[in-house]
């Protein structure tokens, strides 16, 4: 473990060693109970250095970009690929996520890259395929339909 030490000038009374705040008026100040009146604080930064990725402490067997929001994971029903994603060795080796990894049978592309790459989010406004935006992405119109949702996307972004 490695230990990092600096002083520095109290952030809380600009090193004055006084605090100002919306109960001292008129003039009134009260010590500084970060520095007590000192004017400077000091701050203890311990840290590991780093050494490389280490391996997760938790059995991981897929990997997603992000998660949207909704619970991820395994039933009779569900398989954790039904949530796009790559498997974690392929994450582990450096690959990277394949097309159409995203979580494409709960999401739309604009829920999807909202979060992953805010440049790629979709902004239709033609009346074909509309895109709502930001907001509650469920209630666009096309929210049911949102295969052809990512059609369209693919086609703009492939």
């Amino acid at each position: 473990m490695k230990t990092f030490d600096v002083k520095h000038e109290c952030k809380a009374c600009d090193g004055t060693g006084l605090y100002v705040g919306i109960c001292e008026r008129d003039g009134a100040a009260v010590v500084c109970n970060k520095c007590k009146g000192t004017g400077e604080q000091q701050t203890i930064f311990k840290y590991k250095e780093f050494e490389g990725r280490q391996q997760p402490t938790k059995k991981v067997k897929r990997v997603y970009e992000v998660n949207i929001g909704i619970v991820i994971g395994e039933n009779e029903q569900l398989k954790l690929s039904d949530f796009g994603g790559m498997p974690f060795a392929d994450w582990n080796d450096g690959k990277p996520f394949p097309k159409k990894s995203e979580n494409r049978e709960y999401t739309c592309p604009a829920q999807w890259y909202q979060s992953v790459d805010y440049d790629k989010k979709p902004r239709w406004k033609d009346e074909e395929r509309r895109c709502i935006g930001i907001g509650s992405f469920s209630n666009c119109e096309f929210f049911n339909q949102k295969d052809g949702c990512w059609g369209k996307w693919d086609e703009e972004y492939d």
